[in-house]
């Protein structure tokens, strides 16, 4: 329902009562999820523009050049209250939608990256979640033939009552063939393919954009959809077929609001008339509002000449998509909905659109970074410790549940950034971010993220091309958490334009926090970032190769793996410098025979354990933060020859080789034999096989 205030400004602006179908319209396009209410003037201060973009921020996706010949198309959206709800379907669904989203711009969808963000896998009930969400996105991507080629696994405690799910996707398109889902001009027709509407998702964007209570799991349960990963395998082919025919002139994926939010948001520019009794049914009886706002998955809204719709519907019929004939575009801006001979929602477009009341929230900043205590474990233990964190351990579990080869253009999948083939060069996918370093300092931490994806793509010689981001925090109403994303979006915005590289889209996904668990889950502004590279597979470093570390260290324990499993606290990174991530793209996109890893979760410990398990290794000062510290900004290098790190600020801890992990300093040392870093590493998918 319409809150007091929102039904207040609704009747202000109407000067009427509105009716039972314009007040669920309104509530849905009004919802934070829909309109942005309390964020639209922060995303405004983003750089989204640059000479390969083509469409930026606003429609279903961006479209961002890669080359003469194609163009990517992308887009990331959460599904998180669904997927806590129902992890299966809400996870499928949230794949589902995000490839909708690509196939909407006319582009066919190539890749997804789903990261993740859980609480403490010992407890049950986060492993049932954790397994249901992996499987309903394997099961969904693998149906549908789209690979998952990279994702990321966060837990921490903050996550136990509301997990986040997020995803991107990537399509391709050529630079001169894409559609949008504006209308353009009065007069077409509408149609409507694919899935019959049935009730499931009824008011799904208004239950995104609230708090999960105690009984979310039983009483919300109706605004998770139903995915059917085989009509949407059909809806791919069905609409790439319509694209090429070159007569839709329009199109958009049925997401949050349904039809109300897809139709009205795509005739926006003029205006809509939709006839609700032509639409294809699932169940008898559904009321007009449920016809509008149903969240049934699967269907996509086209804007086609009158004379052409008999050519839609003979492809619809082809590829055995059920469509109808809904409606037309018109001069008059506003949005009229008729069941039969009644007019049951008659609004005018800026109401509907643009006329969600702004939210003027107040900030309170905080001080949360702890002074630093040093553990009383020995090393051997804690190096252990943070190799077994999900943050570091192996996702081969998760990772063997999806089907990365498909479409035959994943190159390398397994390490800092997925690789795939796209006519002579290489498409580069990284994604995450690390919410416990955001916590204690959200303008550096978001900043960091973003550095850290770009790093993960240079360490496959890639230069970053886009940004997409899924801004997922509590409830902007306590004024701690308003702060905290102010200060992200601004951290974001900065990195961005120190890389020269545009946001083109994203998502808002506010709310996130549970009564069961009274917890608020951390700020997580997550990333999504697409670069340009050369086509190469990750290089093993052989025996004998050089070891080197490249960038500045310092004692940067607060929100480390370190600190997760010890709770010793310290100094969040401060912001990092991206210069040198450009001369580490330059050396690997140079030689296959030099290989890079960035230190980010685990610090050098995870990055040896990574690159070269077997190794003897010499380091200056305190093992301690020579391991575990997690600055920005840095990396480990294996080089077949040192020359070819002339010109890097590197400096050479020793050579692979050897049996396991042999670490020594002027104040101490460390051992680890292959079967103890096996163990270590293979924590996450033990407790999940036997789950």
């Amino acid at each position: 329902m319409l809150s007091d205030a929102d039904l207040a400004e609704a009747r202000r602006l109407l000067g009427r009562e509105p009716t039972p179908v314009e007040a669920a319209c309104l509530e849905n396009l009004w919802s934070e999820h829909c309109s942005y209410r309390s964020t639209k003037h922060l995303l405004r201060t983003l750089p989204t523009t640059g000479p390969d973009v083509l469409i930026g921020p606003g429609d279903d996706a961006a479209i961002v050049r890669f080359s003469d010949e194609c163009a990517l198309a992308i887009g990331m959206e959460s599904h998180n209250h669904p997927s806590y709800v129902d992890p299966y379907d809400g996870a499928a669904t949230g794949v589902g939608g995000i490839v909708r989203d690509v196939l909407s711009m006319g582009a066919r969808p190539i890749a997804l990256m789903d990261p993740l963000y859980f609480g403490p896998l010992e407890d049950e009930k986060n492993r049932r979640l954790f397994a249901g969400v992996i499987s309903g996105i394997g099961g969904y991507g693998n149906c549908i033939g789209v690979p998952v080629v990279r994702g990321e696994v966060v837990v921490d405690s903050s996550y136990s009552g509301n997990p986040l799910v997020n995803v991107v996707c990537v399509g391709t398109v050529a630079p001169d063939r894409y559609i949008t889902g504006r209308v353009r001009k009065p007069g077409s027709k509408l149609v409507l393919v694919g899935a019959p509407t049935g009730r499931d998702g009824l008011g799904g964007a208004s239950f995104a954009s609230r708090d999960l209570s105690e009984d979310a799991e039983a009483a919300d349960r109706p605004s998770v959809q139903i995915g059917d990963p085989f009509m949407e395998k059909l809806l791919i082919e069905g609409i790439l077929a319509m694209v090429e025919t070159g007569k839709v002139l329009s199109c958009r994926d049925l997401g949050a609001a349904g039809l109300a939010g897809a139709s009205s948001e795509m005739c926006s520019t003029y205006g809509g008339r939709i006839r609700a009794e032509q639409i294809h049914l699932r169940e008898t009886g559904m009321t007009p509002v449920e016809i509008m706002l149903a969240e049934s998955q699967e269907r996509m809204c086209l804007e086609v000449a009158p004379g052409d719709v008999g050519l839609i519907g003979g492809l619809a019929d082809r590829y055995d998509l059920p469509w109808s004939e809904i409606g037309e575009v018109i001069p008059e801006p506003r949005y009229i909905v008729t069941f039969w001979d009644d007019v049951v929602c008659d609004l005018p477009m800026e109401v509907l659109i643009e006329g969600a009341p702004g939210c003027a929230l107040p900030e309170q900043p905080y001080a949360a970074e702890k002074p630093f205590v040093r553990p009383t474990r020995p090393l051997r233990e804690l190096a252990l410790l943070v190799l077994a964190h999900p943050e570091v351990a192996s996702r081969a579990w998760v990772s063997e549940q999806y089907d990365r080869d498909v479409q035959v253009r994943t190159v390398d999948a397994y390490h800092d950034a997925a690789v795939l083939r796209l006519g002579n060069a290489a498409l580069a996918l990284s994604c995450g971010c690390n919410p416990r370093q955001i916590q204690l300092k959200p303008y550096e931490g978001t900043a960091n993220a973003v550095l850290e994806n770009a790093a993960n793509l240079a360490c496959v010689g890639a230069v970053p091309v886009a940004i997409v981001n899924c801004l997922n925090f509590a409830s902007p109403v306590h004024p701690e958490v308003y702060w905290q994303l102010v200060q992200a979006v601004r951290g974001l915005g900065e990195m961005a334009r120190a890389l020269n590289c545009p946001v083109v889209g994203g998502n808002v996904s506010l709310y996130n926090e549970s009564d069961e668990h009274d917890t608020q889950i951390k700020p997580t502004p997550s990333i999504g970032m697409v670069g340009k590279g050369p086509v190469r597979r990750w290089t093993r470093p052989e025996a004998s190769w050089t070891l080197a570390l490249v960038g500045e260290g310092g004692p940067d324990f607060g929100g480390s793996v370190l600190d997760a499993v010890t709770g010793c606290g310290g100094h969040a990174p401060t912001m990092g410098d991206p210069a040198t991530l450009v001369r580490v793209r330059n050396a690997v996109a140079g030689s296959e025979r030099v290989t890079a890893t960035d230190l980010s979760q685990g610090g050098l410990l995870a990055a040896l354990a990574s690159l070269a398990p077997d190794a003897e290794v010499v380091l200056e000062g305190d093992l301690l933060e020579a391991l575990f510290a997690e600055t920005p900004g840095r990396f480990l290098l294996a080089a077949a020859d040192p020359a070819l790190l002339a010109g890097l600020p590197h400096s050479v801890i020793g050579k692979v080789g050897g049996a396991g992990l042999r670490i020594a300093s002027s104040a101490g040392s460390l051992t680890l034999a292959p079967e103890e870093i096996e163990a270590a590493l293979a924590t996450l998918s033990r407790r999940m096989a036997d789950a």
